[in-house]
This record gives C-alpha cells, structure tokens and sequence, in this order.
C-alpha cells in the first residue's frame, strides 16, 4: 500500500509534497516524457517516410519534357508497374525557378520528363530499366528510397539519441533518489535508532522509507507527465490532438500514448526499487 497511516507520518514528518524530492522528479519526468514522445514521432515518422518510398521509383529522360505522356503510357504496359504519372511540365519548371531563380528560365535549360512508377514488391528493377532505356534512349529509372535514405539515416539517429536522453533522465533520476533516501535516513537517525531499540528490524525501516519515496515519486512523476501531457496537446495543435497526421498514419499511436502514459508509474516502480537499495546499503553500513 502506498498510502501512510497516520503513525508512520509522525515518524517521517514533512508530508507528501513537501521537500524539493517530488518536484526533482516532476521536472525530471516531463522531460522524459516530452524526449520520449518526441523520439517516438520521430521513429514513427521514418518508418512512414520508408513504407511511402519502399516501391515508388522515378524514370528521368533529359532533354525531352515533352515525352512525358508517351514514356508514363509505356511504363503502364511494362510488367510489375502498378501506376506510372508523367510528372506535367508545368511543375517541372515551377520547381526548377524556386531552385534556380529566374536565371533558369532564361539560360534555357534543357527540361527533362519526369515519371512518377509505383511498382509491386516482386517488380523487376533491371528488367523495366532495360526496357524503357530501348524505347527512349538516355531513359533511367531511380529508386526513390535511395534519395530519401540520408533523410532517413538523420531521423533514426535522432530517435536514438531521444531514447538516449531518456535513459540519462531515468539514471539521474535514481541518483537523486538515491541522495534524498540517503538524507531522508541520516534526518531521521534518531527515530531510527529508537525504532532498533524496541526491536524493529531493518526491513521494517526499509518498507517504511521506501513508501515515502514512492509516494513522492509518483505524486511527481504524475505531475510532471501531466504537465508534458499538456504541452504536447499544445503543441500539436488541438485539432490534431497529440497525433501528427502523416501518409494517413498518425505520427504518435495508441500503443505510443499508453507508453508515455505508463512512464510515470514505471518512474515510481524504479524510485522504490533504487530507495530500497540504498537505504538497505546505508543500514547494513551503520555499526
């Protein structure tokens, strides 16, 4: 039980809230939920970007921004291409000008066709190359994982540098459990020792300090999630309520939400478990 009787509170005296423990772990906890909420949109971001690109190529003809019609209608008859879209002129050049500037339309550089493919998971790569390189000479068929896969690189590297975070948190947070339940036992040393006198062993002492420290760990730990919680309704706006839409896939689903959810009582779990030892340590240290 996590609740104090009225005894074991004139032992430790103080309350629940009071003290700078609980308010360490609060801040610490909305940390850890905030890196971790983060990290998981961003894993889930670069699993979503890998899934959209996993089967989409480009065929790029130099020169020729006019046989765009005729070379997406010949990628459409090839076997293993789903879809193939000529990509209109228009937004060739519109994206030419916000790369270059003005200065490419003016140099007149060559414009080239552009063709969007979506493929089957058992297309043949080669095998469509080969073939639309003999019907349009300088024809190349690009896999668009490989464009994107810096961009991809970069966001699993960062989800693991957020996982990272997190576990530094969760580490300085057991230290400074571990430095409160030191300093809750040396101010508390007198009843202690009263307590030894009337025959009380260590693991009642034990259970007793471990209780508060569970108790503040959570209180906190619920704090300091709710207001993360807050922050992150915030800032992702409340029509989207905390779940970016990306592809159709929300960027933080259910099964993410219940894990920053449980962070806190995860947080309390390891509080009591690391308090436990260290007072255990201190006891047996004691003549």
């Amino acid at each position: 039980m996590l609740v104090m009787s009225p005894a074991e509170k004139r032992l430790l005296p103080g309350g629940r809230v009071r003290g700078p423990t609980p308010w360490l772990i609060a801040i610490m906890m909305f940390v850890m939920v905030i890196v971790a909420a983060a990290g998981l949109a961003i894993a889930n971001s670069a699993s979503l970007l890998s899934q959209a690109t996993a089967q989409r190529y480009t065929v790029q003809l130099p020169g020729s921004v006019e046989a765009g019609p005729a070379l997406a209608e010949a990628a459409r008859a090839l076997p293993g291409v789903q879809d193939a879209r000529a990509v209109p002129a228009v937004e060739i050049r519109e994206t030419l000008d916000r790369w270059l500037g003005p200065a490419a339309e003016e140099a007149g550089l060559p414009v080239p066709a552009l063709v969007e493919l979506d493929l089957t998971p058992a297309a043949d790569e080669a095998a469509i190359q080969t073939a639309l390189a003999g019907q349009f000479e300088g024809a190349r068929v690009v896999a668009n994982r490989a464009s994107v896969a810096p961009l991809l690189r970069s966001l699993r590297a960062l989800g693991w540098v957020a996982g990272f975070i997190v576990l530094l948190v969760a580490l300085a947070g057991g230290a400074a459990v571990t430095l409160a339940a030191r300093a809750a036992l040396a101010a508390n040393r007198q009843t202690i020792n009263v307590m030894h006198g009337v025959g009380a062993t260590d693991g009642q002492v034990v259970r007793l300090f471990q209780r508060r420290i569970a108790i503040d760990a959570l209180i906190g730990g619920l704090v300091g999630a709710a207001a993360a919680g807050i922050v992150l309704l915030i800032v992702a706006g409340g029509g989207m309520v905390i779940a970016g839409q990306l592809a159709g896939s929300a960027l933080l689903r259910a099964t993410d939400i219940l894990m920053l959810a449980a962070l806190p009582i995860l947080g309390a779990a390891l509080a009591t478990l690391v308090a436990r030892q260290a007072v255990l340590r201190a006891l047996r240290q004691t003549p």
